[in-house]
């Protein structure tokens, strides 16, 4: 996972990904690297829109299907029905964002 870290960590930082910047990275954070899977990461990446990725994995797929399920709130309880639909998205979002980059980086 440390690799997929320091993959996006360049890419937010705006610098190329390729060995030697994820070799320095990986080093910088006390990980010994594995030349196979910085040039398996490298190779699996090229050609692929980080920006793209990101967005499609941070997009709420599944969220009307949690406010769906989420049972009617009792009068005078409209507030709390709202925060906990807005908490229940993000919980959402953050697990669709988190599988869909396992999904991409393996």
């Amino acid at each position: 996972m440390e690799y997929v870290y320091a993959a996006l960590l360049l890419h937010a930082a705006g610098k190329e990904i390729n060995e030697e910047n994820l070799k320095a990275v990986l080093e910088a954070a006390g990980v010994t690297p594995d030349e196979a899977r910085i040039k398996a990461l490298v190779a699996a990446l090229e050609g692929v829109n980080i920006d793209e990725v990101i967005e499609k994995a941070a997009m709420p797929v599944a969220a009307p299907v949690a406010v769906a399920a989420a049972p009617a709130p009792a009068e005078g309880g409209a507030e709390a029905a709202e925060e906990e639909e807005e908490e229940e998205e993000e919980e959402v979002s953050e697990e669709e964002a988190l599988a869909g980059l396992g999904a991409l980086f393996g």
